[in-house]
């Protein structure tokens, strides 16, 4: 039997929290305790990485903190105005070189966003586990970003993170709130593929 969550349908058994986890734009405007989003973070903390080089790292600014409004100014016009009343904002980094046994030095790393990525995810499956929907996004000045927040060279600024509690869609501007529900995804036979690429 088919899974059912939020409207969306697996092809395949899987944990109902992959279908339940999805990234709303409204958010009630409060605050989050500092103490849920370590939680989150501490998931992140457990993604796999390569030769567990862990090259994310986080920057985060909580609702109506002293970093807040530097956060929120990265954005551009169209997030800012959902992203207000997010409970805390978040730049995603990634360290470019790692450490490797048996070699001097660091080297490039070929999967640090990918790396990345997987912390993000495991942030984002453990923020819906609490109640927190995240929603992870590029609309922002990653230029400034790196510039205002002090990233280092060898760092790729890689998303924004807004998190919450669930707000009223009412308050979304028209359009936004017409995306205010879970997406679906293409079907699993046009990413997945035994043995090589299709060549048609």
């Amino acid at each position: 039997m088919p899974l059912t969550v939020n409207n969306r349908t697996a092809e395949h058994p899987i944990d109902p929290m992959f279908l339940e986890r999805w990234s709303p734009r409204a958010y009630d405007g409060q605050p989050v305790p500092r103490e849920d989003l370590m939680t989150m973070l501490e998931a992140a903390r457990w993604a796999p990485s390569s030769y567990n080089s862990q090259p994310w790292r986080f920057l985060y600014a909580i609702k109506d903190g002293p970093h807040w409004e530097r956060f929120l100014g990265l954005l551009v016009e169209g997030n800012r105005t959902w992203c207000k009343n997010a409970g805390a904002l978040l730049v995603l980094l990634s360290k470019s070189t790692m450490a490797v046994p048996g070699k001097e030095g660091e080297v490039p790393s070929h999967s640090h966003s990918h790396d990345a990525g997987a912390g993000w995810a495991y942030f984002a499956l453990q923020a819906m586990r609490m109640g927190y929907p995240a929603h992870g996004m590029v609309g922002f000045d990653m230029d400034r970003a790196f510039a205002e927040l002090g990233v280092p060279i060898g760092y790729r600024v890689e998303q924004m993170i807004a998190v919450g509690r669930r707000g009223d869609p009412a308050l979304l501007s028209e359009s936004a709130r017409a995306r205010e529900q879970p997406n679906t995804r293409r079907p699993l036979s046009e990413s997945v593929f035994e043995g090589a690429f299709p060549t048609s």
